[in-house]
């Protein structure tokens, strides 16, 4: 008789409202590999499942074993997905009377309401075991009947990342559902504790996964039926295959085009294939090298592609004082560089541009770290170059990093509200509407939340928020043109755009139009042809080429 094991994800590495659509994570996947070489036969549920069918949770308790990924990292709020809140999580573990019951992730660092609060340890009750160490190794070692205990080993992570591959056909939103890679786990700055705020460097130094183990994983994902993939599970994609050692150790462009163009191959039919962390400061120190490294990603990725860079902040002194990877700077001259390799557009978008992260809250903070923020981010527009998005944070400190002790938090808190707000107001729409100008067409939105304006998104690394100004069903997957920008999404319409079908809410955004027309619009239609509506209008419109003038 087989046995039954549950998997449920109650874990969100990324705020998904400016990191990644529907995803499952490497622990996810590990894991379920761990259970199928153990016999069981896994299911799996998210978080949102559990919290919407309360008799998923009875099917639960009548399995053998059910493992719980809990805990996030990076605060901050969602789309598509709210991660298990600790109430939550020992509700879950109370209710999960019969089986053998497991609890790993991050949560096990500690947790926090959100950004701007310590993430502090808590006693998790209901679970009989805590999986500590390395989450997968030591659940092989509970069901082998040793304690749940492990530590990192790639060739076990290799086998278990290919028997536990088809457990992404559970996911609620298979076959849209991005699944990450990991490549490399640990720090290259971990003998001098690495950024102040960081747990990588818990990890000690970088120990590298082998090439023919993250193929092979692609290889079994494909065959699952993934088409979306993300090289994300690493502190600098550019460190990947790297030569020289150090803290910054030298790109090797040949072992990027190697990667990239196994991934490729393995998984012939994929649609996304987008990367997560670069280190601004390994640009720096070896532009040539990492040149040749970006253009190697871009010669295979998908386009709309995300550099994320850690910058955190542009106060020389706080860098210092935090141990932090680059100066403002190294930073810049990174932009230009990936905008130099990634500006060029395909299917509309960009190749590849990057994001940057603001940590607030750091030792050494003053006000006047804000203002040095606020004239960096002024000169990235004047000089006309392209950043994706930039996230701002407040610092979430673990026990057992610098920033645990010694921090600013709650210093500068009016400060730190109002840069927010500037960099909202007068960088992002401005760079919106120059990464995104009107006319854009982006491809594949698949709508996540319905209402009288719809919001969907592209598959990839930290895609644009596009909202609909339409009532659509989720799961609706359409073309969308955009029409206008806000401050960290853009309006789009439907394409083709059905003039004489548009409803009133969403003929209005037509640039040209507006609220005033659109009331003498609708009364003129249908109109038969463009020069009808233009003469309407009195204006050509960046999203001519893609409007039609079927019957109503």
């Amino acid at each position: 008789m087989t046995s039954d094991a549950w998997i449920i994800d109650g874990y969100v590495d990324e705020p998904a409202c400016f990191g990644v659509p529907p995803y499952i994570a490497p622990y996810i996947r590990y894991c379920a590999g761990v259970l199928s070489s153990h016999g069981y036969r896994v299911r799996y549920a998210t978080i949102d499942q559990i919290r919407q069918d309360a008799a998923l949770l009875q099917e639960c308790d009548r399995a053998d074993v059910v493992v719980m990924i809990a805990g996030v990292t990076v605060p901050g709020k969602y789309l598509g997905g709210t991660p298990a809140s600790l109430t939550e999580i020992r509700q879950i573990g109370a209710a999960l009377r019969h089986p053998l019951t497991a609890l790993g992730g991050p949560v096990i660092f500690g947790s926090s309401a959100g950004g701007g609060e310590a993430a502090v340890r808590h006693a998790i009750s209901g679970f009989r075991h805590i999986l500590s160490g390395e989450v997968p190794a030591a659940l092989d070692a509970l069901l082998s009947g040793g304690e749940p205990e492990g530590t990192l080993s790639y060739a076990d992570i290799d086998r278990w990342a290919v028997a536990g591959a088809p457990v992404i056909t559970d996911h609620p939103s298979f076959p849209r559902v991005m699944c990450e890679l990991e490549t490399a786990r640990g720090c290259s700055r971990a003998v001098t504790g690495g950024c102040s705020f960081c747990t990588e460097p818990f990890y000690g130094l970088p120990r590298r996964r082998e090439m023919p183990g993250i193929l092979a994983e692609v290889a079994a994902l494909a065959s699952a039926g993934a088409v979306h993939f993300r090289l994300g599970r690493q502190p600098d994609l550019l460190a990947y295959g790297a030569t020289g050692g150090g803290e910054f150790p030298r790109p090797d462009p040949e072992a990027l085009e190697r990667l990239f163009e196994g991934v490729r191959t393995a998984a012939p039919l994929l649609r996304t294939l987008h990367i997560d962390n670069v280190n601004p400061g390994t640009i720096a120190r070896h532009p040539e090298a990492a040149r040749e490294s970006l253009e190697s990603i871009v010669r295979w990725h998908t386009p709309g592609d995300v550099a994320a860079f850690g910058m955190e902040t542009a106060d020389p002194a706080v860098v210092r004082a935090n141990n932090l990877k680059a100066l403002p700077d190294d930073v810049m001259e990174a932009i230009r560089i990936v905008n130099t390799v990634g500006s060029g557009r395909r299917n509309g978008v960009p190749e590849l541009l990057p994001g940057l992260n603001f940590v607030c809250g750091l030792a050494g903070e003053t006000e006047a770290t804000y203002d040095m923020n606020e004239v960096f981010l002024r000169d990235v527009l004047a000089e006309g170059l392209m950043v994706r998005r930039v996230n701002i944070r407040q610092l979430m400190p673990f026990e057992g990093t610098a920033a645990w002790e010694d921090n600013t938090l709650g210093e500068h808190d009016a400060r730190f509200r109002l840069f927010k707000e500037r960099v909202r107001k007068e960088f992002d729409v401005p760079m919106l509407r120059r990464v995104f100008p009107e006319g854009t067409c982006l491809k594949d939105v698949m709508v996540e939340e319905s209402g009288q304006t719809s919001f969907g998104r592209q598959m990839g690394s930290y895609p644009i928020l596009v909202g609909i100004p339409m009532s659509l069903p989720s799961g609706t997957t359409l073309d969308a043109v955009v029409v206008s920008h806000g401050m960290r999404s853009v309006t789009g319409l439907p394409a083709p755009i059905a003039i004489n079908a548009l409803p009133p809410s969403a003929l209005k955004w037509i640039p040209g139009v507006g609220k005033k027309r659109v009331a003498s619009l609708m009364a003129r239609r249908p109109f038969a042809d463009m020069a009808s509506f233009r003469q309407a209008i009195g204006t050509e419109t960046p999203v001519d080429p893609y409007l039609t003038f079927g019957e109503r």
